[in-house]
This record gives C-alpha cells, sequence and structure tokens, in this order.
C-alpha cells in the first residue's frame, strides 16, 4: 500500500529562464511559488525535480513543460522543456515511464542549458527502472544500473553519458528516483566527432563524422500523431528496417554471405540472421547517399578484412578499419556489466574524420549486473548466440570473430589487467556501490522511491546480490582472460 505523507508546502520566487538568473541566490527569500512537493524530503541533499505540464504527455511529439530543481529545499533553477515518454520495450512494460526532454525558449524553440554542472546542451533524458505491477516484478531493484556502469566506462577513460541521481515529480504525482542524464548524439562534450554537413562529400569530408547504432528501429518520427494507447503494443515498430533508415550487413550473424533481400517484414523468419546499422548521425533523412554509400563500403570493407584475414600469421588488415583498444574496452564493459543487450541492440559506433571505426558509448544495461538472467555469471555474452536460439536480436560475428584472434585477445588481456590494478579491482567496484547506496538511503530516497513502487522489495538483499555478482563476475573473468 502506498504511503501517505505529509505534503511539503514551498513558496519560491519563480525566476526567469534567462540564463543569467538560471541559478538564483539560495539566500533570496523564497515566496510566491505556490510549487507543492508531494513528498516529505526532510534535509535531502538529492536533486528534486518538479515538472508541471501544459497538456497530457505523449509519446510523440514533445509537449510544452516547466522543470523547476530543488536542491536542499530551495529552488535553484527553472526551465522551459518539451517532454515525451521514452524507450520501446521498457515503454511498454513498465508503470515507471522515463522521458525525454529538450530545453526551449519561451517561444519553443531549443536551446542549449547546463544541468547539475554538466555541458551546456539541449536534450536530456530521465530514466527510471522497469516496475510492473501486473506481472509483480522490478528490473534494477537497485536503482544504480546505468549510473553505475555509464560511470564506471568514464572511469576507464571512455566518454559515456554524465549521470546525475535525482527524485522525480510530474504535476503533483511523485515518481520516485531517476536518473538525470545526457542524449547521446553528435556534440563536442559528448560523441565527439566532426560535423558532416549534406555537401562534404569529397575524399577528405565524406570520411566522418557518423555515428551508427545496430538497434531497434522503435523511436523515430514515423508515427507521430499516434494515440498513446498505439505505442503500448507496436512491436512490429521494432523491426521496420529500410533503404532510408538504414543499411544490412552483406554477412550473417555467423560471418556468411546473406543470399536473401533486405528489408524484409518485421520478425520474418530469417530476421534473427541479420544485423542493420542505423544511421544516427547524420539523421536518415538528411544523411547523403554519397555518404551512405561511403560508411556502408566502409563497414562491408571491414567486415570482409576480419573474415578473410588468417588469425595464424603475424599479418592483420582488419585493424587498418577499427580502433582495437575501442573494441577491447567495449568488449570489456559488456561483459563486466553482463549486458545481455550488449553487441547486439542499444549499440552505439562511430566514426570520426581521418579515423577508425569506434565503438561505443555504453548504453542501456537495464538488464544487465545480476539481472541478466539470459547469459549466466560464468558465461561471456559475446557468446549470447549460444545460449540464445533464434532471437530477432543475435550478436553479430564480430565479437565471437575476434575472440579467435590472439592478437585482439592479447589486446583486451593486457587492458584488462592493466583496470584490474585500480578501476575494475573488486575493492574499488563494491566501494562504488556502497558510495551510491549510503548517498540514496542516508537522503530517505530508497524508502520514498519503494513506497511509491511497493512491491515487496528488500533493497538490501538486492544490493547484496548485486556486490555478490560484481565479486563473482571479476574473479571469473580474471580467471579466463589469464589464459587468453
Amino acid at each position: 500500500m502506498k504511503k501517505l505523507f505529509t505534503l511539503l508546502y514551498l513558496s519560491l520566487f519563480l525566476f526567469s529562464c534567462n540564463k543569467d538568473d538560471d541559478n538564483p541566490d539560495p539566500s533570496d527569500d523564497p515566496t510566491d511559488s505556490g510549487t507543492t512537493i508531494a513528498v516529505d524530503l526532510g534535509d535531502s541533499e538529492i536533486p528534486y525535480i518538479v515538472i508541471t505540464t501544459s497538456s497530457s504527455i505523449q509519446n510523440e511529439p514533445k509537449v510544452p513543460a516547466t522543470m523547476e530543481i530543488f536542491e536542499s529545499g530551495v529552488l535553484t533553477k527553472t526551465s522551459n522543456i518539451g517532454i515525451e515518454f521514452r524507450g520501446s520495450t521498457s515503454f511498454r512494460i513498465s508503470d515507471k515511464k522515463s522521458y525525454g526532454i529538450e530545453t526551449w525558449d519561451a517561444s519553443g524553440n531549443d536551446i542549449d542549458d547546463s544541468f547539475f554542472g554538466f555541458p551546456e546542451e539541449e536534450d536530456w533524458i530521465l530514466t527510471g527502472h522497469v516496475v510492473n505491477f501486473q506481472n509483480n516484478f522490478i528490473i534494477d531493484q537497485t536503482l544504480m544500473y546505468h549510473y553505475f556502469g555509464y560511470n564506471l566506462f568514464r572511469e576507464m577513460g571512455r566518454y559515456a553519458s554524465r549521470t546525475q541521481f535525482v527524485e522525480l515529480q510530474i504535476d503533483d504525482e511523485y515518481l520516485g528516483v531517476y536518473v538525470f542524464m545526457e542524449k547521446l548524439k553528435r556534440d563536442n562534450d559528448r560523441i565527439d566527432i566532426s560535423r558532416l554537413e549534406p555537401g562534404d562529400i569529397d575524399e577528405t569530408a565524406i570520411t566522418g563524422g557518423y555515428i551508427l547504432k545496430i538497434d531497434k528501429t522503435t523511436g523515430g518520427d514515423s508515427n507521430v500523431g499516434q494515440p498513446l494507447e498505439y505505442f503500448l503494443s507496436n512491436w512490429a515498430d521494432d523491426a521496420l528496417y529500410n533503404e532510408s533508415n538504414s543499411f544490412r550487413s552483406e554477412f550473417d550473424i555467423n560471418g556468411e554471405p546473406i543470399t536473401f533481400d533486405p528489408y524484409d517484414e518485421p520478425y520474418h523468419f530469417n530476421q534473427y540472421l541479420e544485423t542493420y546499422f542505423l544511421y544516427e548521425y547524420p539523421k536518415a533523412d538528411i544523411i547523403t547517399s554519397e555518404q551512405k554509400n561511403y560508411i556502408q563500403s566502409y563497414i562491408n570493407d571491414f567486415e570482409t578484412a576480419l573474415l578473410t584475414d588468417d588469425f595464424n600469421t603475424e599479418i592483420r588488415t582488419y585493424t587498418d578499419y577499427i580502433d582495437v583498444e575501442s573494441f577491447a574496452d567495449f568488449l570489456l564493459i559488456n561483459e563486466i556489466c553482463r549486458n545481455v543487450d550488449g553487441y547486439r541492440i542499444s549499440t552505439f559506433l562511430h566514426k570520426d574524420r581521418g579515423e577508425k571505426l569506434n565503438m561505443g558509448p555504453i548504453w542501456d544495461l537495464n538488464i544487465g549486473f545480476d539481472s541478466g538472467d539470459r547469459i549466466p555469471w560464468d558465461g561471456w555474452v559475446f557468446e549470447y548466440n549460444t545460449y540464445v536460439d533464434r532471437d530477432p536480436w543475435m550478436v553479430h560475428f564480430w565479437w565471437p570473430r575476434l575472440m579467435e584472434d590472439p592478437q585482439f585477445r592479447s589486446v583486451v588481456k593486457s587492458r584488462w589487467n592493466a583496470l584490474r590494478g585500480n578501476v575494475l579491482s573488486n575493492a574499488t567496484l563494491l566501494a562504488f556501490v556502497d558510495e551510491n547506496v549510503n548517498y540514496l538511503d542516508s537522503n530517505g530516497a530508497i524508502d520514498r522511491n519503494y513506497s511509491k513502487w511497493n512491491l515487496g522489495i528488500n533493497y538490501s538483499t538486492s544490493i547484496n546480490n548485486l556486490k555478490a555478482y560484481l565479486e563473482f563476475r571479476a574473479d571469473w573473468m580474471d580467471s579466463e582472460i589469464q589464459n587468453f
């Protein structure tokens, strides 16, 4: 049963969205705001976000709203935003929704803004863990999978979305603990690659930058205007690949040439054999045919080299196309997090101008760690295809093939041993869990979240399970990798 909280009324002065007024002096007299905080926050130091909408939130398009941020009970920022639901499977199955937001000016135009010290941008995400009352389950009971994995990847020296734990209220409803994070996109402070304009088609400019995704097709603009109910059951939208939004690998998940035509209907008999690359940047409606041809040829040349290189010799040609170290780091982060979605969906790749193909950033870890039950704790995620049969999205041949190469395994081993001494040591991993738990629990956020989303969760048990998993997984990986 949901716990009733005493309403805490805070009267706070509304500040302009003008950049000069974004961060008011906390000593200012907070009067006449009229904002109502729906729960008793006590002396919590966790940022509390109140979003006030002017109409019902939709899946597409974003609707106008106001976002207020309270820190230690003081209004520190007010912004005009557009807000929409986000997610595909998670949106359909979770009662606790996630949201995409854009910062807007008073006229509804996108403007860059900064939150929690992050670099200015316009696109942000509020991610909540999956809660399903009908079937009585919660995914990521710890509330920290995304936060943990993204921070870990940054500690490894790679870009990952910057994150901040917050508590969220929309209109008068308290929604619990969320992670406020950066949306992955081309930006000097996010995925830092060159801007690629439609006219950039000469032999130098056309080499970058590109962002590709191996992913479901859900989340585009093809169904703007559909009623919200449509998005609760639109499973076919996950596999609407076409020549405009993507290209298919010429090889199947086993590295064999594909002989059947691409872009068949969703969930056709042979879909499990296919791997599609979605155009993320430049967007599908902007990228030119010349640029499509370039990046398709680049990927095909890499794949051909990877398949034809003789690993019994010292000569490698596939390394002419990829940044090997980025592939090694991507493998290690997916494996330590046991990211069941890793490699096959929610997978980003990017290529800068004049540079090789890079893997990453890491993304979407909500069914990883101790709860990613399709892969055993002592099994490699890149070997997903040996554990799961004919999933519509399987792991492409790249990863098993790379792991056949003693030179690539040597890079992975060297990198693992370096990280194992600090970032990926058992002590560091467990200390980071404890740090997050202390922050959330000491500020009362765990109790508030699970009073709202009450499914009988024992949070201490969830944390103990995560810590047991991390110790086991790191030690198992250590024993395996030392034999490379």
